[in-house]
């Protein structure tokens, strides 16, 4: 299977699966427990019908919307995710450029491979820093200066993690970082030598928002036991509050799933929600963000930007989550597994497939602005 035969979602992940080592791909694939919220992110869009309206004059369409302040070409943006050079040595660059390019936001992760300051420096694309908040206050601090000095345009703090997510398919190949792999882990990467290749030929993995603060190299951790051991289960709401008054600036919680935790962040001054369970990673059982949205975007919505992420894999995934009045939406698993599939090729194939499938719907939809889709073009089975 090439780049080229690949036409949505299931295909990337499809090739994304025969390139990289099985631990790797696991990492990307999994989520917590049975991954029974994993499954149902995406099975939740099937039981939402859309109601097409026709002769609306859909010879031109404005895809474009305004979000936390930004003003971005389309209504998808490309979430901050952890680790991307382990999937491809080209990682958050490929990510960016691909933004840069289709003039929409890009986030870098607290665990992220590559600098904010180089993303920054190099990419002319509204930006996200994704902040996992640290037992070490210290830590903390550090990374909100770096990001203003780096005028990141959105602080986007997430609120889901203060302990690990039960992945237990890291915990049966042993993916950990640095890598310290069991024996059916080691013999997933021996049956993948271009990774391996790709890997050691370029330059050396790195976690750069952290490497002053943490020695990444005195043991190996799983993803899950990184959040249980390094970030601070004492997070509250006082805490929160203080980081938006130190940004002053346009301010994002992550991980949003109550209407009241909603009212709160309003209440505090944050911008902007996501509405997110972390695509399935964490709390195994949780309501899918796109069964919970119309209730959150009912009591907030005409108060703070409400975002959505979580499940999306095709452009009527976006037009739904719109149509029940979501300002923008989030792609994580879309892009990542196009990063695996072919680095910067392949997350601008994925971008274009997108873009190409939103269009389209939006004409059978006969709208024209992203600002026409409404609950009537929608119905729940």
């Amino acid at each position: 299977m090439r780049l080229n035969q690949c036409f949505n979602f299931h295909d990337f992940r499809k090739l994304a699966q025969k390139r990289l080592p099985g631990p790797i791909f696991n990492y990307i694939d999994g989520g917590a427990d049975d991954e029974t919220t994993l499954r149902r992110n995406s099975d939740a869009f099937r039981e939402c019908d859309l109601i097409p309206r026709v002769l609306t004059g859909v010879k031109d369409i404005d895809l474009s919307v305004e979000v936390m302040g930004q003003k971005l070409d389309l209504p998808v943006y490309l979430s901050p995710t952890a680790l991307q050079r382990l999937f491809h040595h080209q990682g958050e660059r490929a990510v960016a450029a691909t933004a840069e390019r289709f003039g929409t936001m890009f986030g870098v992760s607290s665990l992220g491979t590559v600098s904010m300051e180089e993303i920054a420096r190099q990419y002319d694309t509204p930006q996200v820093y994704q902040f996992y908040f640290h037992k070490d206050r210290g830590l903390n601090r550090a990374m909100m200066e770096r990001a203003k000095e780096s005028n990141i345009e959105v602080m986007m703090l997430t609120v889901d993690s203060i302990t690990g997510g039960n992945r237990e398919r890291d915990l049966r190949t042993g993916f950990s970082i640095p890598f310290k792999l069991n024996l059916a882990g080691l013999w997933q990467f021996a049956t993948k030598p271009a990774w391996g290749i790709n890997y050691i030929t370029h330059e050396k993995f790195s976690l750069p928002q952290l490497e002053a603060h943490i020695d990444m190299g005195s043991g190996s951790s799983s993803i899950g036991d990184y959040f249980t051991n390094m970030l601070d289960p004492s997070m509250n709401w006082k805490d929160v509050e203080e980081m938006v008054k130190f940004w002053d600036g346009q301010f994002c919680l992550k991980g949003i799933m109550s209407a009241d935790d909603a009212r709160r962040a309003v209440d505090i001054g944050c911008s902007g929600i996501v509405i997110s369970n972390h695509g399935g990673r964490q709390l195994d059982g949780s309501r899918s963000s796109f069964d919970h949205l119309a209730e959150i975007v009912d009591a907030v919505g005409d108060k703070i930007d409400v975002i959505f992420d979580s499940g999306v894999q095709r452009g009527t995934h976006v037009l739904k989550a719109l149509a029940l009045g979501a300002k923008a939406v989030g792609l994580g698993r879309y892009y990542l597994y196009a990063l695996a599939a072919a680095g910067q090729p392949g997350v601008e194939r994925a971008m274009q497939l997108m873009v190409a499938e939103i269009e389209r719907d939006m004409r059978l939809m006969g709208c024209s602005k992203i600002s026409e889709l409404n609950r009537h073009h929608i119905r729940f089975r």
